[in-house]
C-alpha cells in the first residue's frame, strides 16, 4: 500500500525540504494589502518581513475546499491513502474544513485521513517526520492517524516575543498594554500546549526569557511528559522569526541544559504564524518522537 504524507504551510517546512522528504504541501494563502501570496512560492521570508515592518496590512487565510480536493485528487492518482496534517484546530479552522471533506465526500472516506494532532511550526514538522516513519514501517493510514491523534498533546512550545506591536495589530493585545509594554521593553513569553497561545510569563531581558523557557521545559519533562522523557522519546527544537544567530546560540544552551534529549532542528517560524508575532522572536519546543 502506498501512503502519501501531506500538510499545509504552517509547519515551516520549506518546499525544497518537503520535496527531499517526499512530503507535499498545500501552501497557506497570505494576504498583503489585498493581494494574495503563497508562502515559499510567491512570498519568501525577506519580502514578507520587508512588508511586515513597513506597516503593510497582513492577514492569513486557509486552503480552500477546492484546493484541498484538487491536491488530494492528484495524490490519489498515485497513492492508495493520504495522511493530511494541518495546523492545530486550536489556532485555525483548516482542520475542520479538511475533516468535513474526508467524512462527507465518498472519494475521500477511508482514503484521506485529516489529523488534528494539535501542532504548529516545529512540532507540526515533527509530526510529519513521525508519519513518514510509520509509513516506512508499513502501518496503514488508519493506524498512522490513530497514533498521531493519541500523541497529539505530547508537545509544548514556549516563545519569547521581541515586540508587542504585532500582537496588538492582530487584536490579541490591548493597545494601551502594548504601548506600555514596548516602552518598558517587556518581552512576553507565550506558551502553547496544543490549543491557543497564552501568556506564560514576562521578562525584561532576553536572558531572563530564555531562562524561563528552559525552566518550563524542565518542568514539562518532570510532569507532563515524565514517562516519555524517561524512555527517551522526547525531542527538542528551536524556532525563530528573523533571529537565526540567536536561535543557534539558544540551541547550544538547550543542548547543554538537556544533553540527554535528542535535538532535532532549528527552523524559521512559518510566515502565517510570524505575521502575528513579528521579527526577533525565539522559541523552544519539545515533542514526542515515534
Amino acid at each position: 500500500m502506498k501512503i502519501a504524507v501531506s500538510t499545509d504551510g504552517n509547519s515551516g517546512l520549506s518546499r525544497k525540504e518537503a520535496e527531499q522528504l517526499g512530503i507535499t504541501i498545500i501552501p497557506t494563502p497570505i494576504i498583503i494589502d489585498g493581494e494574495i501570496y503563497l508562502e515559499d512560492i510567491s512570498l519568501i521570508q525577506d519580502l514578507f518581513y520587508e512588508k511586515l515592518t513597513s506597516n503593510a496590512q497582513i492577514t492569513t487565510s486557509q486552503p480552500s475546499p477546492d484546493s484541498l480536493k484538487e491536491h488530494w485528487d492528484k495524490l490519489l492518482e498515485e497513492y492508495d491513502e493520504v495522511i493530511y496534517i494541518p495546523i492545530s484546530s486550536g489556532l485555525a479552522a483548516a482542520y475542520d474544513t479538511a475533516y468535513l471533506l474526508t467524512q462527507t465526500d465518498e472519494k475521500y472516506i477511508g482514503k484521506v485521513f485529516a489529523i488534528d494532532n494539535h501542532r504548529v511550526s516545529v512540532t507540526q514538522k515533527q509530526s510529519l517526520l513521525d508519519a513518514l516513519a510509520l509509513v516506512k514501517e508499513g502501518k496503514s493510514g488508519k493506524e498512522i492517524a490513530e497514533w498521531l491523534t493519541q500523541t497529539g498533546m505530547k508537545s509544548s512550545i514556549y516563545i519569547m516575543v521581541d515586540t508587542l506591536t504585532y500582537l496588538r495589530k492582530g487584536g490579541r493585545l490591548n493597545p494601551a498594554v502594548a504601548f506600555v509594554g514596548n516602552l518598558l521593553k517587556i518581552k512576553p513569553v507565550l506558551q502553547n500546549h496544543g490549543y491557543k497561545f497564552d501568556q506564560f510569563t514576562k521578562a525584561r531581558k532576553v536572558s531572563d526569557a530564555k531562562s524561563a523557557m528552559l525552566t518550563a521545559i524542565k518542568n514539562d519533562f518532570e510532569t507532563l511528559f515524565k514517562s516519555e522523557y524517561e524512555s527517551g522519546k522526547m525531542t527538542l527544537q528551536v524556532a525563530h522569526t528573523q533571529n537565526a544567530d540567536a536561535a543557534e546560540k539558544f540551541k547550544a544552551e538547550i543542548i547543554e541544559a538537556f544533553p540527554e534529549v535528542e535535538f532535532t532542528f532549528v527552523d524559521s517560524l512559518s510566515l502565517s504564524v510570524s505575521c502575528h508575532i513579528g521579527p526577533g522572536a525565539l522559541a523552544v519546543a519539545t515533542t514526542i518522537k515515534y
